[in-house]
């Protein structure tokens, strides 16, 4: 079995530099056959997957944040479309937030995702399909995707540098709930069959549970059963920042894209 691990060094303030001997060290330990490489720019990391599949490699590794992690499941998915669908994936947790790794059942730190990955134990999760804007063909997305204050969180998290995870978002909230208090009126359409109207701070849609290295935006969520589940928060004051209108996890639940 062939292992393909792709590292994103400038993930986690720089963490994921600073593992790469680990990986390399543990990995080679383990008596595993891989082969590391590093991403150098935007979307690398997708280009990197794709080939890599292509070549027959068994099992994707990204040691990396969210961000690259969505590059590369979106290049896995770029080498399926043409029948290669032999690949596993999973992830390394060395980044900001971790959340995919958090929402589907991976360890999200370091060590206990490379134990993991020597057990390989496996399972089948959902991805879903986003298509709009500067993406018209289409971005899976594996964890999440928000519109909204949770996107401007995580924009303004991006920018804290002296630390990562949870404290980052916090930080991001803070600074955002000052610049992002006026929702917009929105309209959404659920599966063609119910809408609804209504001024919106927040709308996340989930296949994982947890977005901002923790926010527990879908607890009851579930990777696996073929639905997204639908978080709305309507509006929040910077006094006091909580969702006054939420749909949870139990109520509205559109079926995901296969």
């Amino acid at each position: 079995m062939k292992y393909y691990v792709i590292v994103n060094p400038t993930s986690g303030r720089g963490l994921g530099g600073r593992s790469i001997e680990q990986i390399e060290s543990s990995l080679s330990d383990y008596g595993l056959d891989f082969t590391l490489v590093q991403t150098e720019r935007v979307w690398h990391a997708a280009e990197l997957a794709e080939g890599a599949v292509r070549e027959g490699y068994d099992v994707i590794v990204c040691a990396s944040g969210d961000g690259t992690v969505n590059e590369a499941i979106n290049g896995i998915m770029a080498a399926r479309k043409d029948g290669f669908n032999h690949a596993a994936f999973t992830v390394l947790g060395i980044g900001t937030g971790n959340d995919f790794a958090g929402g589907t059942g991976i360890p999200t730190n370091l060590n206990d995702g490379l134990k993991a990955l020597k057990e390989n134990k496996r399972k089948k999760i959902d991805l879903g399909l986003v298509k709009g804007g500067d993406y018209p063909d289409g971005r899976y997305f594996g964890n999440g995707i928000g519109v909204g204050f949770d996107a401007a969180v995580g924009n303004e998290a991006i920018k804290v540098r002296w630390t990562r995870g949870l404290p980052a978002y916090l930080i991001g909230v803070i600074k955002t709930v000052f610049l992002y208090y006026n929702p917009a009126q929105v309209e959404i359409v659920l599966d063609d069959k119910e809408t609804i109207k209504q001024v919106s701070l927040m709308i996340s849609v989930m296949n994982g549970r947890r977005m901002g290295g923790g926010f527990q935006m879908a607890p009851e969520s579930q990777p696996d059963d073929g639905l997204f589940d639908l978080c709305i928060a309507e509006t929040a004051s910077r006094d006091a920042f909580s969702a006054s209108s939420p749909i949870s996890s139990a109520g509205l639940k559109p079926a995901s894209p296969k």
